[in-house]
């Protein structure tokens, strides 16, 4: 597969950004070399990300995380994934943050970011996350976060592959140590997480309950 990436840039004045239209197209400020206080860019990207988050260096997780600026009340949608759908016959596991940029949204079917360092791709995971599923493309907070808080989500609540499994520090007690795409097997991750599915995996929960 080959993915084309946008190549046009342009000077960003933050005071003249538009950021109070949900509907409006992303166009985040996303900084050169990850995070530079001096250079900044603009950048269309394919995802919306809420402005009362921003995504930030976080060197002890080996990448970026998304922290929230103020304020984000129980309910509020924080991010909105855009891409590329594709079956996972055309995943490419070679390409650069490979499992950061791909999201299963349903049977055999992933979202793809075609645009690396997206700042929508920095949510990390959490065994015991504040922000859960909201349809198959987006999140929204379980709870009230507050400015400072990293922005979590369980990858259990979207992925029924091993396209994406690893060892778990995130550091909660409740942490299971390893992430697999078998997790929403769990039952006290059902009970847990209800509502906060994508919702190719709820149709999976209900379908199990319906064989017991």
């Amino acid at each position: 597969m080959v993915i084309k990436l946008a190549s046009a840039f342009e000077t960003f004045n933050p005071r003249s950004a538009r950021r109070d239209d949900p509907l409006r197209p992303s166009r985040k400020i996303f900084p050169v070399g990850l995070h530079s206080a001096r250079s900044r860019v603009i950048e269309k990207f394919f995802s919306w990300l809420s402005p009362k988050v921003e995504s930030v260096p976080f060197h002890h997780k080996g990448g970026c995380g998304v922290v929230a600026r103020q304020l984000v009340s129980a309910g509020e949608v924080v991010v909105m994934w855009g891409g590329r759908v594709i079956p996972s016959s055309e995943l490419d596991f070679s390409v650069p943050d490979f499992s950061k940029r791909v999201l299963q949204v349903d049977e055999d079917l992933f979202l793809f970011n075609p645009l690396l360092n997206d700042p929508a791709d920095c949510f990390n995971h959490s065994c015991d996350p504040n922000a859960g599923m909201n349809g198959p493309t987006s999140l929204i907070a379980m709870r009230d976060i507050f400015a400072g808080e990293e922005i979590a989500f369980d990858y259990a609540m979207c992925d029924g592959s091993d396209y994406d499994e690893f060892d778990c520090n995130c550091g909660a007690p409740c942490c299971r140590h390893h992430i697999s795409g078998a997790d929403w097997k769990n039952p006290e991750l059902q009970r847990r997480y209800a509502g906060y599915f994508s919702p190719y995996l709820q149709r999976r929960i209900a379908a199990s309950f319906l064989h017991l």
